[in-house]
């Protein structure tokens, strides 16, 4: 599987962003996804996960509210809107997918990773 993020930029604080992840050469609609973000410095951190039929959602504390992961599994992408952005969401967003079923938190348990897309907010 082959995941191409999208939509990062600079943004002033307050502002929205609306990332998306294109998923080729596997079973996307079998895919638990996930988001997943990297400041400078430290550790990757999860973000938001969906399950393959987007019935299902879990989001990190510090997003829950500002963001909301879809899917679209006709066009194999998976979404992460962001509204509210603060200046600590600045980070590279990472899009992974999971083979097994279940969402996850862990990053050792997604298989296959994007190339990441920069967010910058600016205060």
């Amino acid at each position: 599987v082959q995941l191409q993020a999208s939509g990062g930029g600079l943004v002033q604080a307050g502002g929205s962003l609306r990332l998306s992840c294109v998923a080729s050469g596997g079973s996307f609609s079998n895919n638990v996804m996930g988001w997943f973000r990297q400041a400078p410095g430290k550790e990757r951190m999860f973000v938001a996960s969906i399950s393959w039929n987007g019935g299902s959602t879990l989001y990190a504390d510090s997003v829950k509210g500002r963001f909301t992961i879809s899917r679209d599994n006709a066009k194999n992408t998976v979404y992460l809107q962001m509204n509210s952005l603060k200046p600590e969401d600045t980070a590279v967003y990472y899009c992974a997918a999971r083979r097994s079923a279940g969402l996850a938190l862990a990053s050792l348990r997604y298989d296959y990773w994007g190339q990441g897309t920069q967010v910058t907010v600016s205060s």
